[in-house]
């Protein structure tokens, strides 16, 4: 089923429209009204402009659906999780830390160098003071190299896996393992360890920490309070519930068993038609 095309630019009711649609989701993102600098493409940074990480990282629906879906899979591994329950206020800012991440990608995909090594610093000195005890006693560090591998891993598959079904189906082999090679120096920058530079390593790597993994109430708790919430403005909410259950049936299956969650093949083509729709509507829109 293919989606349909975006309307006629020249309408005034499409036109409005366009703002309407590319207000909620800038409202989100609005680096200005939290007193930050916005993010400008640098073509000296970590990448560049022919790089695969620009093409991928540069879509807006495809980077929150996969967003959302690596939130869900890091926080089956007991120690991620620990880490944000223990060392900040998800319940209070679930949003913001969402927008936290995002500035995080935005600035090493796209800032110049310095300022992606220097949020690449800020980052590892945070870690650096996350550490705490799992309730069976196991203690955890932020900054283990097999803990940043996996909240590496999951974001990389995650938004490769989205710009791939809605941006890019026919994307080749090579510029996949390209991906994985290119994003694998932040996480390397950050302390991870293994690192993976193609797409076999990567599903390696998840296959090997899927033992780890674990669904309690914790990790309920978590899910129901980043799906659950309600959009911060009404009209934003359409959006909302596509992005999530995009990202939900972006998901392995086993992690959404993990999980509790559903993706019925009944429902799977229209959540497909709808993102597919969202994904050309805000390019288009962002472009015009």
């Amino acid at each position: 089923m293919s989606p349909p095309a975006p309307p006629s630019p020249g309408n005034p009711l499409v036109t409005h429209a366009k703002r309407a649609i590319v207000g909620r989701v800038r409202a989100v993102f609005n680096d200005r009204a939290r007193g930050e600098k916005p993010v400008v493409r640098q073509p000296d940074g970590l990448f560049g402009p022919q790089s695969v990480t620009w093409r991928v990282h540069g879509d807006v629906t495809t980077m929150m659906v996969g967003g959302v879906a690596a939130l869900l899979l890091q926080m089956l591994h007991p120690a991620v999780l620990a880490g944000v329950w223990d060392h900040s206020n998800f319940r209070e800012d679930m949003l913001g830390r969402l927008r936290r991440t995002a500035r995080f990608i935005a600035l090493t995909s796209y800032g110049g160098r310095e300022e992606a090594e220097a949020a690449i610093a800020r980052v590892r000195d945070i870690h650096h003071h996350v550490a705490g005890t799992l309730p069976d006693g196991t203690p955890y560090m932020a900054d283990d190299p097999a803990l940043l591998a996996w909240v590496h891993v999951t974001e990389a598959s995650c938004f490769l896996q989205a710009w791939i079904r809605y941006g890019e189906p026919d994307m080749s082999a090579a510029d996949q393992d390209r991906y994985y090679a290119e994003v694998g120096a932040i996480a390397k920058a950050l302390g991870a360890d293994p690192v993976p530079r193609n797409r076999a390593e990567a599903a390696s790597l998840i296959a090997t920490m899927r033992p780890a993994l674990v669904s309690d109430a914790r990790t309920r708790e978590v899910a129901h309070l980043l799906l659950a919430r309600r959009a911060p403005k009404l009209s934003a909410a359409p959006i909302q519930a596509i992005t999530f259950q995009a990202a939900i049936d972006l998901l392995p299956a086993w992690a959404r068993r993990m999980h509790g969650l559903s993706s019925s093949t009944l429902t799977r083509p229209i959540v497909h038609a709808g993102t597919f729709g969202l994904a050309r509507t805000l390019r288009w829109a962002f472009a015009n």
